[in-house]
């Protein structure tokens, strides 16, 4: 079946409304509507991504973003830590996803990696956060530049997970017990 008659047969992906995939990481507006590709990278939607969860067959990392308890408030303030809640099992690195990170950030990122793979960079990895959410896509695209081979990215992210009626668990960042 030629490309155009799938895509009117089947529909475009839910993720994608006619975004080119950029040269380089997307830097702001990260909740904004993403292209159905990353060079390098296996992109997939829930159905795929629910085969791999179940048979085990891939690490999920979710890098949804997380504010942490800003270390100069006034005595008394209520702090109240939000909730995540993702595809159970998943590795949430939190705030890796942003276009330019800090180098801490980025030695967090590569020690988190190596961790949950073994070391192996030809273990299968996916990468999510929210629909139409870029930190999963610059996460994917740092992992494929970082040499791990077998990178997916999977657009849906957990709404996208939570809308099709599966699980999801609360979860907290991944330490590195740095």
């Amino acid at each position: 079946m030629p490309l155009a008659a799938a895509i009117l047969a089947f529909g475009a992906p839910a993720w994608a409304e006619g975004v080119q995939e950029p040269a380089d990481y997307r830097m702001e507006e990260y909740k904004a509507p993403v292209p159905d590709t990353l060079k390098g990278a296996k992109v997939i939607g829930t159905k795929e991504a629910e085969a791999l969860w179940r048979e085990k067959k891939a690490v999920f990392f979710d890098v949804m973003p997380d504010t942490p308890k800003p270390a100069n408030l006034p005595a008394g303030t209520i702090w109240k830590d939000k909730v995540r809640e993702d595809i159970p099992d998943s590795i949430w690195l939190a705030n890796v996803g942003y276009g330019a990170i800090p180098e801490e950030t980025a030695q967090y990122f590569r020690k988190s990696l190596e961790a949950g793979t073994a070391s192996d960079k030809s273990k299968p990895i996916l990468f999510y956060c929210m629909t139409n959410c870029w930190m999963s896509w610059n996460a994917a695209k740092r992992a494929v530049e970082w040499g791990y081979s077998s990178v997916i990215w999977y657009p849906p992210g957990a709404d996208g997970w939570e809308r099709a009626g599966l699980p999801l668990e609360e979860n907290r960042p991944y330490s590195t017990g740095d």
